[in-house]
C-alpha cells in the first residue's frame, strides 16, 4: 500500500486521502453516531428495571398480610347456601321495605353474576313507591349492617298526584362463594363422629 501511495502524484494523494476521510465520516455518520445514545438508553432501561423490581418485591412482600386479610374476610360474613341466596336476598329487601313503609309493586327476575373468586353477586330490579324519608330510610338500612346489599342504579320521579316518589332501583348483594376452609374441614369430622 505504501508503494502504491508513494507512486501517486501530490494531487492524487490528496484525492485519495480526502476520499478516505469522507468515507470514514460517512461510515461514522451511518454506523457509529446513531448509537451514541445507546449507553444512556441502556442506563435508563436498567434504572427502570430496578425500579420495577423494587415495586414487585414490595408487592410480593405484602402477600402474607393480604392472605391473612382474605382469610379474615372469608370468615366474617355469614355463609348462605347457593340455593337460598336468591330467597334470602328478596326476603331482606321485602322485610326492610315493610319496616320502612316502602311499597314494592313490582320486582323482576334476579340475575346472578359468578365472575368473582370469593363472591357470587345477585342483582334484583325493583319498583318502589314511598315518600322521600321512607325511601331514604329504606335504602340506608339496606346498605348498613352485614347485609352486603348496595344500590347499583336508581331512577326517581314523582308519581301522578306528586305525593310520593316512584323509584326504579337496581340492588346488588354479594354472597360468599364457599364456606371457609375451617368450616369445610370441621363439618365432615363432626358428621363422622
Amino acid at each position: 500500500m505504501k508503494k502504491y501511495f508513494a507512486q501517486l502524484r501530490p494531487m492524487e494523494r490528496r484525492l485519495v486521502v480526502g476520499t478516505a476521510v469522507v468515507l470514514l465520516i460517512v461510515l461514522n455518520a451511518v454506523f457509529i453516531w446513531p448509537h451514541f445514545s445507546d449507553w444512556g438508553n441502556l442506563q435508563r432501561r436498567n434504572a427502570e428495571a430496578h425500579r420495577k423490581l423494587k415495586l414487585y418485591q414490595a408487592a410480593t412482600n405484602q402477600i402474607p398480610a393480604l392472605q391473612a386479610d382474605v382469610k379474615k374476610f372469608e370468615s366474617e360474613g355469614e355463609f348462605v347456601a347457593l340455593e337460598d341466596q336468591g330467597i334470602n336476598f328478596l326476603r331482606t329487601i321485602m322485610t326492610q321495605a315493610g319496616a320502612s313503609g316502602v311499597t314494592i309493586p313490582n320486582t323482576s327476575r334476579q340475575i346472578t353474576h359468578t365472575n368473582d373468586v370469593l363472591f357470587i353477586e345477585q342483582v334484583q330490579n325493583i319498583d318502589a313507591m314511598a315518600t322521600e324519608p321512607q325511601l331514604v330510610d329504606f335504602l340506608y338500612k339496606l346498605g348498613s349492617g352485614s347485609s352486603m346489599i348496595r344500590v347499583r342504579d336508581l331512577e326517581l320521579q314523582p308519581d301522578q298526584p306528586k305525593q310520593h316518589l316512584s323509584a326504579k332501583i337496581r340492588l346488588a348483594a354479594s354472597y360468599q362463594r364457599n364456606p371457609t376452609s375451617a368450616t369445610t374441614t370441621n363439618t365432615p369430622t363432626a358428621k363422622a363422629k
